[in-house]
């Protein structure tokens, strides 16, 4: 048997208990996005070039302004040490002013390297403009990039992104509904109807009829205490019950640039016929001499050639579905016939439209 070649993913472990605080989350417990935008200084010269990224210069005039540093208007700082840069962050759900946040800063200019840089001090906004956190520190750079005076460079990771580990303070905490509701609500993190009726079924095992009802195949409404402890403790309670999802539908998922395929443990192929084969092409280049005739007015030139040749390669090779062929089947069958990622894609996208295949594909 040929070495497995596929790049499969086998999705068929058998369904077990999990907590409900694993399948599903508190609906407005969530956190919400900043970005901002700053400067880093302290570059070895690896930041932004000014004639190409002229903000930069503006940001800075601006910024030594407001510290009461005038730069006269005919003097034009060539910056090297100084990037501009995107700053985002996420505000974690009930985090209060004075806490510490993670942020990562991202180059918007040419700066070749943030390495060794500073995070001036940058606001950092929501979605509704108001400022919740300010931003400011040193930042650590994964990558490292090397260029040479003839323009040859070489560069591991991505050196023109940083992050600061507790980079920005909370300035502001973002209001909940979670003390005032008068009921909570989980939403499952994957919909499923039969997975919402076994959540309503086991908190009403734990905490007696009526403690939940499912609004659809997302959502369970819970009625919770009013007092703040009370309510913290019931749901600490409901996130430790332990349930059996719903299996998962029949999907295989096609990813078509990098030819991974991964296929679901319900998928099932009904009795079909596949019949494999390969197209090799080789192109060869030569070059030929083109005299012209004599006493022409012409000149002997170079004529490049070439030869495509194709030939069909393993066409009598076939394999045989049987009627209910489980994930293992399907997956022993095709690598036994030796098909390529390629060549998988096309195979699963003809069992589709021939009715054989009893899953939902689906191609990203």
């Amino acid at each position: 048997m040929r070495a497995l070649l596929l790049p499969l993913l086998l999705l068929a472990l058998p369904a077990s208990a999990e907590r409900i605080k694993d399948l599903a989350s508190v609906a407005g417990v969530r956190g919400n996005p900043l970005v901002g935008y700053g400067l880093v200084v302290g570059l070895d010269g690896t930041g932004d070039q000014t004639s190409q990224a002229p903000f930069t210069v503006q940001s800075l005039r601006t910024m030594l302004s407001e510290l009461g540093v005038t730069v006269p208007a005919n003097v034009n700082p060539q910056l090297k040490n100084v990037a501009a840069v995107a700053i985002h962050a996420e505000l974690p759900a009930f985090a209060k002013p004075g806490q510490a946040i993670d942020v990562t800063v991202s180059s918007i200019g040419n700066a070749g390297s943030l390495r060794g840089g500073s995070l001036l001090m940058a606001p950092l906004k929501g979605a509704d403009g108001e400022v919740y956190a300010i931003a400011q520190g040193n930042l650590v750079v994964g990558g490292f990039g090397a260029a040479g005076r003839d323009g040859s460079r070489v560069s591991v990771n991505v050196p023109s992104v940083g992050r600061i580990p507790n980079g920005a303070q909370v300035e502001r905490s973002l209001a909940s509904g979670f003390a005032s509701s008068a009921e909570l609500v989980l939403n499952l993190n994957q919909p499923d109807f039969t997975t919402a009726a076994r959540v309503v079924e086991a908190l009403e095992r734990t905490l007696g009829p009526g403690a939940a009802r499912a609004l659809d195949a997302v959502s369970i409404a819970l009625p919770a205490p009013t007092e703040a402890s009370a309510r913290i403790a019931f749901m600490a309670r409901v996130e430790a019950i332990e349930i059996d999802p719903g299996q998962a539908a029949a999907k295989v998922v096609v990813n078509a640039r990098t030819g991974t395929v991964v296929m679901g443990g319900q998928v099932k192929v009904y009795p079909a016929a596949v019949a494999h084969s390969s197209l090799v092409v080789t192109i060869s280049e030569s070059a030929a001499i083109s005299q012209p005739a004599p006493f022409a007015a012409g000149e002997t030139v170079v004529v490049p050639q070439s030869t495509v040749a194709v030939e069909q390669a393993g066409g009598d090779r076939m394999f045989l579905f049987a009627g209910g062929a489980s994930l293992e089947d399907i997956v022993r069958a095709v690598n036994e016939v030796g098909a390529a990622p390629g060549d998988l894609v096309a195979i699963l996208e003809a069992l589709k439209r021939a009715g054989a295949l009893r899953a939902e594909l689906e191609v990203i």
